[in-house]
């Protein structure tokens, strides 16, 4: 491989966990079961909200958009997972190195940008019931789905072609799980500037506003909340929110620890499992949280169970 030539990069080796094999294999048993509840929970709630009439609301509609986006992450990322970790490391194709990160940052972008309008359902839903129909219609809400689809892989594709753009003259062995940002800044010998003020202005519309419109619109719920006078209509409308807080906590502190938190001082086992959080466990919890803690998609889990027994 001649040094500085970008195209003599033909693949990567992606190192995963290195060291016992009895600790990979239980990791795999461990990450299959894990992967096994992700892929039937995900599907559970999308085929739920897709025949029951009870749960065709908006509300109902971006969790099932959520379920979509874990169903297709844990997908990305998961299988060829259990490769690495069965051959202590593993190749990817320059190729699909570039295709896993920019479908890997499409999914992340999309979520950011879905929990922001999750947020702003609520706030419409308690702040402006009277108003509520029709605000968020049926066209409405597809409308802003498919926008978050294509806004999500636009900014993971220009990402993508200025990674693509990078010099990776010293070695082309990534020691991480897959092809994510900081292990591919790492192994550059490019001067990466660009990369930098171009995460910097995405992290405006992606994160910065997204969390600002969150903040608001839940700033206002509480507020409204707090004036009713009932304390069971108070309770039933905190436990409407309750479930879309838990999953934004999780899906923002798992995204502060990895990118922003300094990571001086950790170790890259330490990295790569913190990068598990938010491609395995975070598609794992998702689900459950709305399933725990919705009646409704409780209720309808228990009829249709009552169907087949």
């Amino acid at each position: 491989m001649q040094e500085n030539n970008l195209t003599d990069i033909i693949e990567f080796f992606l190192l995963g966990f290195q060291g016992d094999p009895q600790l990979r294999i239980s990791l795999f048993c461990l990450l299959f079961v894990l992967f096994f509840l992700t892929i039937c929970g995900n599907l559970l709630i999308i085929s739920l909200v897709s025949t029951s009439k009870n749960l065709h609301t908006p509300m109902y509609f971006f969790i099932s958009q959520l379920s979509i986006n874990d169903f297709f992450l844990s997908a990305i990322i998961v299988p060829n997972l259990f490769y690495i970790l069965m051959n202590n490391g593993g190749t990817i194709t320059y190729i699909g190195c570039m295709t896993q990160f920019l479908f890997f940052g499409s999914s992340e972008s999309f979520e950011c940008l879905l929990l922001t309008v999750m947020s702003y359902d609520r706030y419409v839903a308690i702040c402006n019931p009277l108003r509520y129909t029709s605000i968020m219609t049926s066209g409405y809400c597809v409308r802003l789905a498919a926008i978050f689809w294509l806004v999500g892989f636009s900014c993971a594709f220009s990402v993508t072609l200025t990674i693509s753009r990078l010099k990776f003259c010293a070695h082309n062995i990534i020691d991480h799980l897959f092809c994510d940002l900081l292990p591919l800044r790492e192994i550059s010998c490019s001067d990466t500037f660009i990369l930098h003020l171009q995460m910097f202005l995405m992290g405006v519309p992606l994160v910065i506003i997204p969390s600002t419109i969150i903040v608001f619109s839940y700033g206002n719920i509480v507020r409204a909340i707090l004036r009713i006078p009932s304390n069971i209509s108070r309770q039933k409308a905190f436990s409407t929110c309750s479930s879309h807080l838990t999953v934004v906590f999780i899906f923002y502190l798992t995204i502060f620890i990895v990118y922003d938190f300094p990571t001086s001082g950790q170790t890259s086992d330490m990295n790569k499992i913190t990068s598990l959080l938010y491609t395995v466990f975070t598609p794992l919890f998702n689900p459950i949280i709305y399933s725990l803690r919705n009646k409704d998609i409780k209720k309808d889990v228990q009829e249709n169970i009552q169907k087949y027994v």
